[in-house]
């Protein structure tokens, strides 16, 4: 198996834990405190992970210039808006149409890629990244519109837009992690997706902490209070995240997120085996879209 490809997998096994542990902290911190959650106490885990790569592989770290932090300074920023934006998604009755559009991200993301970095995949490929889209969509919609009509309409409602919005940083996020590899330069692509992700970790600390103790010194206090499960949610972000920027590191951005879309087939078995729900027929014929999708995405890249 393609180290991209094993990257990617385990990044959407470690997002769908992490989200599933946040569960916890709803309702104990706002959602910026929940932002700084994901950095903050990720920073330690992702510098551990670097400084073990050095160790393990006699490497030493890149010189950073300017293009570089710019590059991860626009990584951090807007994925902080994708995730603020992605929660103002979930409105009364949105998040469903929220999340569904937030999904649009591997195909905005096959768009930007192409503009900005010139990446190019295949027909199929792209074929693939339909498939996948399309089958997230089902998942999320299926049961909650009805007809096409709706589903058009849903397309101005607020959450609509948010989601797409959401989906728009996230997909932008992915680029600007490419970009800040290539800044890098040098043979050793694995080094620099984990160097990105502790300069970029970093800044949004920096960033949305500091806003944070502007803004909300209360819920500041709040993350440190709730450090036990914090600090949980944190670490899986930092290894979610390592994997993420590897994926990007060593496959086109379109692929990567293409293939990230499984995580919502592990939403799916968390479900199932662990909160003991049954999945509907919408579900499974949702899940087996989105593995069709996959399948061609791999098969064309």
């Amino acid at each position: 198996m393609p180290l991209w490809l094993a990257a990617t997998l385990t990044a959407a096994l470690f997002q769908t834990w992490r989200t599933a542990l946040q569960q916890r902290l709803r309702g104990q911190l706002s959602v910026n405190a929940a932002g700084v959650v994901r950095y903050l106490y990720g920073v330690p885990v992702g510098v551990a992970i670097f400084l073990l790569y050095l160790a393990l592989f006699e490497a030493v770290p890149r010189p950073m210039g300017a293009g570089f932090l710019l590059w991860c300074a626009g990584a951090g920023i807007l994925q902080i808006l994708g995730t603020n934006l992605l929660i103002m998604a979930f409105g009364p009755r949105g998040f469903a149409v929220g999340t569904a559009y937030a999904k649009t991200e591997a195909v905005q993301g096959a768009v930007i890629a192409l503009i900005l970095l010139g990446e190019q995949i295949s027909a199929l490929a792209w074929a693939g990244i339909g498939v996948c889209v399309f089958g997230t969509l089902y998942l999320s919609l299926a049961g909650r519109t009805h007809g096409l009509g709706e589903i058009l309409r849903a397309t101005v409602q607020p959450a609509a837009l948010f989601g797409l919005g959401s989906g728009f940083c996230f997909a932008f996020t992915a680029v600007c992690v490419k970009g800040a590899n290539h800044a890098l330069g040098g043979p050793d692509l694995v080094l620099n997706a984990l160097q990105s992700l502790v300069v970029t970790n970093v800044m949004q600390t920096l960033m949305q902490g500091g806003y944070l103790l502007w803004r909300e010194p209360d819920q500041l206090r709040a993350v440190f209070a709730t450090w036990r499960t914090s600090a949980q949610a944190g670490a899986l972000s930092a290894l979610g995240s390592a994997c993420w920027f590897t994926g990007f590191a060593l496959a086109p951005v379109a692929m990567v997120r293409a293939v990230g879309q499984v995580e919502i087939l592990f939403t799916l078995a968390f479900s199932r085996w662990y909160l003991r729900e049954t999945p509907t027929r919408s579900d499974i014929i949702g899940a087996l879209t989105v593995v069709a999708g996959v399948v061609l995405v791999l098969i064309g890249r």
